[in-house]
Parts: structure tokens; C-alpha cells; sequence
């Protein structure tokens, strides 16, 4: 009779949990894009405009290509490979991105003659070390998170700063408050 009593009480348990996280699922995937920032978040515009003039001074010419992104402009991207021509270049669906939340942009170099490069291996400032290196370095020296360090999938272009939030928490409505300017 015990064991019974003990299978019933498993068994509700079990139910409630999956219910418990359908629920939770649910409530992930109903990200509200009017809820969403409309720009980056200042510490993160900061950084990145820092890394702009750190890459310049060392001879790089860096170029954000993407920052904060909508709900749908996410989907787009995560469709390439899927559903759409072209390579997969994300596993984030809409509102599954730090880019929705603006705590993340991607970045490409610039050549001499003006072209957008994905090369992560040119030296074009010739110090013996790949510019695309250097700037992740920079970056992170900065506070952001470089999606080349991921094991999972190495994303060279992202960098992000999540500010100690899961994509949970910020899909619950959670958001990092600024931080005050450093004083010079």
C-alpha cells in the first residue's frame, strides 16, 4: 500500500513538473517586442564606441554591422540555412538573442580599399598577430563576451555582455541597469 501511495505521489509530481515547465516554456517564446529596448544599452553603446577608438588606434578599422535587432529580424536570420537559402549563423529564434535585449553586436574589419572583411586571420596592421584577435582581446579587456571563445558554436563576428542575466531572465522582463560613466 505504501509503494502505491508512493507511485501516485511520484507520478503527480512528474505531471506537475511537466506542466510546470510547459508553462514555463510557454511563458519563454512570449517575449513582448513592445517590452523590448529600441537601442543598445548605454554601457554596451559605450563599450562598443570604446572598442572603436582602441582597434583605431592600433591600426584596425572595425565596423559594427549589427546591433540590436527585433523579434522578427532575429527569426530572419535564424531561417538562413533552415527554412531560407544560406548557412546556419545562429541557433537564437526571436527573443533567444542578446541582440533583442541590445547587449550584443556583431563586427567585420574594414580593408584599405574600403571592403567589409570576415577574414579572421589577416594581419592587415602587420604585427604579427590577426587583427580579428586583436579586437576580440580588446573587447573582451572591455567587458564583452566573445562568441569565438563559445565551444558549442563559434559565433567570430558576436559580441555581448550579459550582465550576469540569462536569456530567461531577460525574456521574464528582467534588464541590467546602466552603469555610471567612468570617471577619467
Amino acid at each position: 500500500m505504501v509503494w502505491l501511495l508512493f507511485f501516485i505521489l511520484a507520478a503527480g509530481l512528474t505531471i506537475y513538473s511537466l506542466i510546470d515547465t510547459q508553462d514555463s516554456r510557454d511563458n519563454v517564446y512570449r517575449v513582448d517586442e513592445d517590452e523590448l529596448p529600441d537601442e543598445l544599452h548605454p554601457t554596451v553603446e559605450n563599450k562598443k564606441n570604446q572598442l572603436l577608438e582602441d582597434a583605431s588606434e592600433i591600426g584596425i578599422d572595425v565596423v559594427i554591422t549589427d546591433g540590436i535587432r527585433t523579434i522578427e529580424e532575429q527569426e530572419e536570420i535564424y531561417e538562413r540555412g533552415r527554412t531560407k537559402e544560406g548557412q546556419i549563423v545562429t541557433y537564437a529564434e526571436g527573443g533567444e538573442s542578446y541582440h533583442n535585449y541590445g547587449l550584443a553586436v556583431d563586427f567585420a574589419l574594414r580593408t584599405e580599399e574600403g571592403r567589409i572583411s570576415w577574414n579572421t586571420e589577416a594581419d592587415r596592421n602587420d604585427n604579427g598577430e590577426a587583427d580579428w584577435v586583436e579586437v576580440a582581446e580588446l573587447a573582451k579587456d572591455l567587458g564583452f563576451e566573445w562568441g569565438g571563445d563559445w565551444e558549442s558554436f563559434q559565433d567570430y563576428p558576436h559580441l555581448q555582455m550579459d550582465f550576469g542575466l540569462s536569456i530567461r531572465e531577460l525574456q521574464n522582463g528582467k534588464r541590467p541597469e546602466a552603469e555610471p560613466p567612468e570617471e577619467e
